[in-house]
């Protein structure tokens, strides 16, 4: 299993298409008769893309509203806030999975008894997940399905960092996008969009939307800004590769639906992405981002409450795992010219 999935991760796929052998995969061993995976903003963890096999897409909508709402007790945060890479709907309420909000409302008038998700984490990054219906009639997941399921979720992480990865190197020959804008409604379905977000949202359809053919990062970026009735954004990677950031914003409050304006990620954008992308531990993460500010090694010592010959350590592995010379060559590398604030998480 764990050598099919490195032979995956090797060949480098599209992320769609590694998402497709996965299924073929998992089928059996996991023993679910529907599923979907989904694609993330790896620094946030929002899901931007969806491929699913044997369910209805008319449950799209309110699948992405139940995780949205966080309040269940295994949303994709949830597992993750929880410690583990993986957990059944059954184990999560101790066998009375009436508990559990997405049951009532989504699996079981869908017919299922059980449900399986896996978070694709890895070196901090979010890089996507899994859902996996089970059937009522064949019983839930037991301890078995559910420790594969913990084994497999980093190898696939690495195999998913991989395919960011090689995105990202394709992008820097891609002409850049020219900024699109689309107005949706607050449940992501298309009211009206220019002839360039027409065209991208055509690229990146995905035959689960049931919501016009609006791409999933499309959806959930503006039901996100609907919901909470702000500003909210998601980067996501196109066709070609090129990282976009799609940036939501409701129109008159709750009720005048959406503009999502989708625009080429800024060098500050991008750094994050490329930081994670190159599996920098955390320490690295932070290492990398003062070296490529110019920060002085004595000061990033001082900083980081580290010792001098500690940072030298940390700039070398830094060096080594991006494949660069300098500290000149990994600026131009991660295309960051201008880094005021980068959120990344604390070592």
């Amino acid at each position: 299993m764990l050598g099919s999935i490195g032979e995956l991760a090797a060949a480098q796929l599209p992320a769609a298409e590694l998402f497709r052998e996965l299924h073929t995969l998992l089928l059996e061993p996991l023993g679910f008769d529907g599923g979907c995976f989904h694609g993330n903003d790896p620094v946030t963890g929002f899901p931007t893309s969806t491929v699913a096999e044997g369910l209805d897409p008319a449950q799209f909508e309110q699948a992405v509203q139940l995780e949205l709402q966080g309040e269940d007790l295994t949303t994709f945060t949830a597992i993750r806030a929880s410690g583990h890479r993986a957990q059944t709907v059954d184990r999560a309420t101790d066998g009375r999975p009436e508990r559990s909000v997405r049951y009532r409302e989504l699996l079981h008038p869908c017919g299922y008894g059980d449900e399986l998700r896996i978070n694709f984490d890895l070196g901090g990054g979010r890089w996507g997940s899994g859902a996996f219906m089970r059937d009522r009639a064949r019983g839930s997941y037991g301890v078995p399905n559910l420790r594969l399921a913990e084994r497999v979720a980093a190898p696939i992480g690495a195999a998913l960092r991989d395919t960011h990865l090689a995105a990202l190197r394709r992008a820097r020959t891609q002409p850049v996008h020219a900024p699109a804008v689309a107005i949706l409604d607050g449940y992501g379905r298309l009211r009206s969009a220019d002839a360039a977000a027409r065209d991208l949202i055509g690229r990146m359809a995905e035959p689960i939307a049931q919501t016009g053919g609006v791409p999933s990062g499309f959806v959930t970026v503006a039901r996100q800004a609907a919901r909470q009735g702000a500003p909210a954004e998601v980067r996501v990677c196109a066709p070609d590769g090129q990282w976009l950031v799609l940036h939501a914003s409701p129109l008159d409050g709750r009720r005048g639906g959406v503009a999502v304006v989708a625009s080429p990620v800024s060098p500050v954008q991008r750094l994050p992405l490329a930081i994670l992308a190159h599996g920098l531990s955390p320490r690295e993460q932070q290492v990398a981002v003062h070296a490529v500010r110019g920060t002085s090694t004595k000061d990033i010592a001082a900083l980081l409450h580290l010792t001098v010959p500690t940072v030298q350590q940390h700039v070398t592995a830094i060096l080594h795992k991006t494949g660069v010379g300098s500290r000149r060559e990994l600026v131009a590398l991660l295309m960051a010219d201008h880094l005021p604030t980068l959120g990344l998480p604390p070592a």
